[in-house]
This record gives structure tokens, sequence and C-alpha cells, in this order.
């Protein structure tokens, strides 16, 4: 078995924000290569994700953003707790799909949680919302969205 350094377990952590454990557990499952733990990191927190999935989600945020004052979008971002909903990547995570809807312009949640997220085509809106999921150990959800045009 490879030697899982802590500064390789460090290094995950500040790119995922997956728990020491989750991380330990996809580094020994790709034998210490960090490329391939990323990857595991990936399929177990979706699978962490959709167990969480049937949890009702009782707290939020909205968000606003507008753009140029000519495109305006709002967005409800959903959570288990309140303590979820200020957290600072909760917040940035809201504002960064506020930024996506005024871009994309979706039709509806579904389509926006397939669309490939306009500041990194790598992940869909859907991934960032599974990731977002695990690493808050909450369901989190897209409640629903409006956009303004001028």
């Amino acid at each position: 078995m490879a030697e899982i350094s802590a500064a390789l377990v460090k290094n995950l952590r500040d790119k995922t924000g997956a728990s020491l454990m989750l991380i330990k557990k996809a580094l020994q499952e790709a034998a210490g290569d960090e490329s391939k733990a990323l990857e595991v990191l990936k399929k177990l927190g979706h699978e962490k994700a959709e167990k969480k999935e049937d949890r009702e989600t009782q707290a939020g945020r909205i968000e606003a953003y507008i753009h140029g004052g000519r495109v305006g979008t709002l967005i409800e971002l959903r959570s288990e707790t309140d303590f979820v909903s200020r957290n600072e990547e909760f917040i940035k995570l809201a504002h960064d799909i506020a930024i996506h809807l005024a871009a994309m312009n979706p039709a509806s949640v579904e389509e926006l949680l397939a669309q490939p997220f306009v500041k990194d085509e790598s992940q869909t809106i859907g991934d960032l919302v599974k990731n977002a999921s695990a690493s808050f150990g909450e369901h989190v959800e897209i409640k629903r969205f409006a956009r303004y045009e001028l």
C-alpha cells in the first residue's frame, strides 16, 4: 500500500473541502495517486449526496445578481439548517449560480442542473450542488429561480 502523507491529505482537503476520513479512504482506494483520488472523492461525494436527497430543506438563502443593469437573477438555494446557509462557501455557491443564470438563461431547474457551469465547464451545476451537499453533510437544492432581462 502506498504511503499517504499528511501533506497530500491537506492538499486534497484544501481542494475539495471533503472530510479527512473521506479523503483518506479515497487515497487508499487510489493507491496514493492524487488525480485518481479526486475522481474517487467525486464519486463518493455524489453517493453521499444522493443518500441525503430525501431530507427536507428548511433553511436557505435567496441570492440576487444584477449584470450591467440589464439582466437580473434571483435564486433560492436551500439547505437543511441555517448554520449551513450562513456558511461562506454556501453564499459563494448561491452567488455563482446566480451569475450562471444571468449568462445561460435556463428554462427550468432541471435544465439548469444539466448545464455546464460557466466558470468551469468540466462540471455541471448539478455537480456543484452535489459536491456542496457532500461537503456540508446536508441536502442542498435549488428550489427555484427567476431571471429578468430588458
